[in-house]
């Protein structure tokens, strides 16, 4: 087995951080006039985290609600600190975050590591310590810190250094969000092992759209890469593969009982983005499933990798604690009804998974006990197309 890595030591992110992020479905919303409920305001977030304690998404371990690109005025104040937006974030930062702690929340807020934002706005560059001063003194809880804009990729890599040793000298335990391999990785190979030591989650792929296509770009990107990727995960630092779009307008059914399930086996972050105040209930019920949940969370911290691929279907398994994995049987084919997927146990942990027999539960998309199983027995699924069948194997 692989060494353990060491991660960023300051105590963040064991499991991986919960939440909802605005980004996804709300964008770079600046008018206000036209559009008071969706532009990215402090009302926004205020109506937002109201829906996260009333509607019991903070109850199931959703707790940032995190600030994406432009929240900031378009330029730095006369002491050269950043600044909210005085007309979409009247009362400022420090007092939403005052807010969303009175509701047991926390915040999180946007950042770049070059001289601007990805959509324009003041970057961090030159700036690392008093911006990471800046979000401490006002109460802020996690960064999601961009890579646009930045000149060369030795400065990338210097930034992303910085601001990590910046917010650790704060005093505030405050979760890093990086986009560093991504930036590299046109260019130059990530170097994991020391993105780890100081970023808490790191994205290496492009951002998540609202369609399968997407879903599906994220998962076979993480399927090609899992050898380099796959093992650098653990607690206190994970690979993002982005925004949950669950509840909203893209994806399926099926489609969304996907990328839940897979987020679980990857071990991501769950950042919903979505529009919380008006969902439907199944979307609901899907995103605070607590058997999902509870794996995604599983604090082993081990991150599931693709085992075999065949006839369009993909087979996933992820170690957890007590001599469990999660399984996925996701089928791929995007025509005729659904279809039959039979493996043999022995597929799953090395062949340890079902050593002498075990119990199986199948989590998605729905809850039923699927019996108990020997070491050389299959299993065989009914996946409906671009769907996942979520399972629990335990030895016994």
């Amino acid at each position: 087995m692989a060494m353990a890595v060491r991660a960023l030591d300051n105590g963040l992110a064991r499991t991986p951080p919960m939440g909802w992020l605005h980004w996804e479905r709300f964008l770079c919303g600046t008018d206000c006039g036209t559009d008071p409920r969706r532009c990215v305001s402090e009302r926004l977030f205020v109506e937002m985290a109201d829906v996260m304690v009333a509607e019991g998404w903070r109850d199931v371990g959703y707790e940032f609600i995190c600030i994406d690109d432009c929240w900031m005025a378009p330029t730095r104040d006369e002491q050269g600190r950043l600044q909210a937006d005085p007309k979409r974030f009247p009362s400022g930062i420090r007092k939403l975050a005052d807010y969303v702690h009175s509701k047991g929340l926390k915040l999180g807020i946007y950042s770049d590591v070059g001289n601007k934002t990805c959509a324009g706005f003041p970057g961090s560059y030159n700036h690392y310590d008093l911006d990471a001063q800046t979000f401490a003194s006002w109460g802020v809880d996690l960064l999601k810190f961009d890579g646009c804009n930045s000149d060369t990729l030795e400065l990338l890599a210097e930034g992303y250094r910085r601001m990590s040793l910046a917010l650790n000298k704060t005093g505030r335990s405050i979760v890093y969000s990086c986009e560093w391999p991504f930036y590299l990785r046109p260019m130059k190979q990530p170097n994991y092992t020391e993105i780890k030591q100081y970023c808490n989650h790191w994205r290496n792929f492009f951002d998540v759209y609202d369609s399968w296509s997407s879903i599906k770009s994220i998962l076979d990107w993480t399927a090609l890469h899992q050898d380099s990727i796959v093992k650098i995960a653990g607690p206190g630092g994970w690979n993002d593969p982005d925004m949950l779009v669950i509840g909203n307008f893209g994806l399926s059914w099926d489609q969304a009982v996907t990328q839940m399930a897979m987020w679980a086996i990857m071990a991501a972050p769950l950042f919903m983005s979505n529009d919380l105040r008006h969902i439907s209930p199944e979307a609901k019920w899907l995103l605070q499933n607590k058997e999902v949940i509870a794996i995604n969370q599983d604090p082993l911290g081990k991150q599931g990798y693709q085992i075999t691929k065949d006839k369009n279907f993909e087979l996933w398994e992820r170690p957890l604690s007590g001599q469990a994995y999660a399984v996925a049987v996701l089928n791929r084919q995007e025509i005729g009804g659904p279809r039959n997927f039979t493996f043999p146990l022995t597929f799953l942990g090395n062949g340890l998974a079902c050593n002498p027999a075990c119990s199986v539960w199948q989590v998605l998309p729905a809850s039923r006990d699927c019996g108990v199983y020997s070491w050389v027995s299959s299993l065989s699924m009914e996946v409906n197309p671009t769907g996942t069948v979520l399972l629990k194997v335990v030895a016994l």
